[in-house]
C-alpha cells in the first residue's frame, strides 16, 4: 500500500476491520509523483516568437552570430557547429543534435544538461519552451 500523511493513520483501522471480516480492500490508485516527466505542451510559433524576441534574443539571433550562436537552422544540427562562433569544449564534444527533445532539456537547463557550458539562462516556463521550439522548428525549416 502506497498511502502518506495523516490518510495513513485513517486507513490501518478501516483496512483491518476488512481483513478480520474477509471482505478484500479494493485497491488504492497508485500515488502520483510530483516528479514524473510530464509530456510538453504543443508549443505555439507565433506565441514563441514573441518569447524568442523577449527572452533569447538579449544573446541570440536567428541569422547573426551574437553572444550566442545564429538559430535559424538548429533543429538536426549537432550542438557545437555554428562556423565562427567560439562554443564551450563541453558544448562542442556533447554529441548532442537539436531536435524538440533536446532542446526542452537544453532550455530547462543548459548546465545540467551540459555540466561546463557557457550557457547558464534557463527557460521555466514549459509552455514558453515549447513556443521557442515550436518557433525555431518553423524557422529551420522542419515542419
Amino acid at each position: 500500500m502506497n498511502i502518506t500523511g495523516i490518510s495513513a493513520w485513517l486507513a490501518v483501522p478501516v483496512v483491518a476491520a476488512a481483513l478480520a471480516s474477509g471482505v478484500a480492500a479494493a485497491p488504492l490508485p497508485p500515488a502520483s509523483s510530483a516528479h514524473a516527466p510530464a509530456s510538453p505542451p504543443p508549443g505555439n510559433a507565433s506565441r514563441g516568437a514573441e518569447v524568442y524576441e523577449a527572452k533569447c534574443g538579449a544573446c541570440h539571433s536567428l541569422d547573426a552570430n551574437r553572444i550566442g550562436p545564429k538559430h535559424r537552422g538548429v533543429f538536426g544540427r549537432k550542438a557545437g557547429a555554428v562556423p565562427d562562433f567560439h562554443y564551450s569544449d563541453a558544448l562542442k564534444k556533447s554529441g548532442i543534435v537539436w531536435n524538440e527533445k533536446t532542446l526542452n532539456t537544453w532550455l530547462q537547463s543548459p548546465v545540467k544538461m551540459v555540466p561546463g557550458t557557457a550557457m547558464g539562462f534557463q527557460l521555466r516556463d514549459a509552455q514558453e519552451r515549447a513556443d521557442v521550439i515550436a518557433y525555431l522548428k518553423q524557422q529551420s525549416g522542419k515542419h
